[in-house]
This record gives structure tokens, sequence and C-alpha cells, in this order.
């Protein structure tokens, strides 16, 4: 591959399923499949026509051969995910449900992911990207893959890349909440584009209005921040004005990956120099069709999948 459009980072799980709905406790059956926000929105742009890259650890064990063996399926360029010897595949547990937010549990503490560090090649690599696509859950997995996010970030906008963070907050991966809140927001800080839902808004700015969450940002030198308002859609604010945009009507299968195709979406619109109305517009789109398929990335869209729900008249409000 020649020097990327976007890199992002993280870590790839495999993911086990419960093929039938109830409690994971009485779960018997599941289907493995593989999970991980960075996943899905390389993922996601890959489908979408992007020149991706992604960089981690994953263990040299069938899941971490799974994994990359799907990075390279989607055309995505695994040179910088490397096999670890002495550590493991993280797992996530995932219930079936017919509506709502599915419950899942992590098995990954000190496993392969968690080994993340910065090397001089892999932040050559971000710094060749024209976009970096950075969360707050690296940091959480082990202070040399918190030393990653701080120093890919400053060496994408130091080569002058744009750089996109979505919080994505787990706070079953933190020992404390104040320290999740504290170090995820100072990264939110570093990035041009803030991407929050509103819920880790509040959790990170104390604010509850998603005008006054992106006023937190905005005033710290952000270029914009995008809100996602779940089931409402979402607000994209910048110091030039905000914009709205409505949910799209899908046939929602899980809700897991919906906050991953919208950054997706909206980082493919960067690239794709799209204004903010359009950029938003493609950003709840892909959001909304990621919700498409049980598994966390599979609904993520193809171009001509995307088109085909943009070409629907839903227009976006805006504001100068």
């Amino acid at each position: 591959m020649s020097a990327p459009d976007v890199v992002t980072y993280g870590e790839i799980m495999g993911n086990f399923v419960a093929t039938e709905v109830g409690p994971l406790e009485k779960a018997t059956l599941f289907e493995r499949r593989l999970a991980g926000s960075e996943l899905n929105v390389a993922v996601a742009l890959a489908r979408l026509g992007h020149r991706t890259g992604y960089v981690g650890r994953v263990g040299d064990d069938p899941l971490g051969d799974a994994a990359r063996a799907r990075l390279r399926e989607e055309g995505i360029d695994d040179t910088h995910v490397r096999a670890e010897d002495h550590a493991v595949t993280g797992i996530q547990l995932k219930q079936r449900v017919l509506v709502g937010d599915p419950r899942y549990v992590y098995y990954r503490r000190g496993s392969a992911g968690s080994l993340l560090a910065p090397s001089p090649e892999t932040l050559a690599y971000v710094a060749s990207a024209r976009h970096l696509h950075a969360t707050g859950i690296p940091p959480a997995l082990s202070a040399t893959a918190r030393r990653f996010a701080y120093e890919a970030m400053e060496a994408a906008r130091d080569a002058g890349a744009s750089v996109t963070f979505d919080p994505n907050l787990r706070p079953t991966l933190w020992p404390d909440h104040g320290e999740m809140t504290r170090l995820v927001d100072d990264l939110a800080t570093r990035a041009h584009w803030v991407l929050p839902g509103v819920a880790e808004g509040e959790a990170l700015t104390g604010r509850r209005e998603p005008e006054a969450i992106a006023g937190h940002y905005l005033s710290r030198g952000a270029r914009g921040v995008a809100v996602k308002l779940g089931a409402a859609g979402a607000m994209l604010f910048t110091p030039e004005g905000s914009w709205t945009c409505p949910p799209f009507r899908v046939t929602t299968v899980d809700t897991i990956g919906a906050g991953d195709g919208f950054a997706a979406g909206f980082v493919s619109g960067l690239l794709d120099g799209l204004d903010e109305e359009q950029r938003l517009r493609r950003a709840c789109a892909v959001g909304a069709l990621a919700t498409s398929n049980k598994g966390d990335n599979e609904g993520m869209p193809t171009r001509v999948e995307l088109d085909a729900l943009l070409a629907a008249d839903r227009p976006v409000e805006g504001t100068r």
C-alpha cells in the first residue's frame, strides 16, 4: 500500500456472540466474530474506498491469525500489526438481544493488545497518513498504550495530518472514574475534531446540552465537535455555525458499532472534502447502516450501499 489516507490503532478481540436471546450466563452457543472499536472504523473506511492502515498487537494464536486475515480481506494494511509470542488475543462475550444495547464482557487484561507501545516505525507510519483516528480505549489498556496514544496524536499533528477523537468511554477498563474522565478529556483537546456521544460529553465536561459540550472543546481549539444523540440523530458544531441531522430509518439488528460507523462516515467526509452538512449526513448514514447486522462491523456499508441510503430525502438543518 502507498501512504495511507487514514491510520487508526487499538485492540482487535475475538468476539463470541450468543446465538440465542437471553442472559449471557445462560448462553451455551456462540458465533465467533471479531470486535474492537477501531477495527470497526477501519473496516468501514476501507469499504468506503479509503486506503486504511491499522496499528496494534495480537497474540500468536488462532484469534490473532483471524484478526490479521480479516484486515487483509478488507484491504486494510496490517504491516504494523505485530503478533506477540507471550500474550494472547483478548476476548469479548456478547449478549444477543432483540431490543436495546446488548451486554458484553471483556477478557482482555494483560492481552497482546495491551502491549501496544510507540516505536520510531509506528510513529513514522502514523505521520505518513493524511488523517489519524483515535479513541479513548487504548489509553485504558496499559501505560505503554497510553503513551502511544499521546505520541501518535503528536506525530500526526506535527506532520500536518488531521485528527479525530472518539472518547468511547469504557469505565470497566479503568481503575478510577476520575482518572478516566481526566485523561480522555485531555486527549480530546489534542484532536481537531471531537466525536462524543451526549452522555460521554456530559461525563467529560459536566455539561448536559450538546451546545455546551461542543463549546468546551471549541474553546480549547477544536475545529469542530459532532455530538451523537442516539435515536435523535446528531449535531455538528464549528466556530462558524451548527448543523442537525435526523436519524436515518433502517432495520436495526444490533446497536453496537453505530458510533464507530458514525466516526468512519465523518472521517470519510473529511477525506473527501465534504462540507459540514454533507459530512454530518454521511456520518449519520454510515452509523445507521452499521446497526443492520448482528456483528459489530459486518454491517459497515460499501459506497453503493451508502449512496442508496443517502438518496433518501433527509435534509440537514443548519445555522451560520
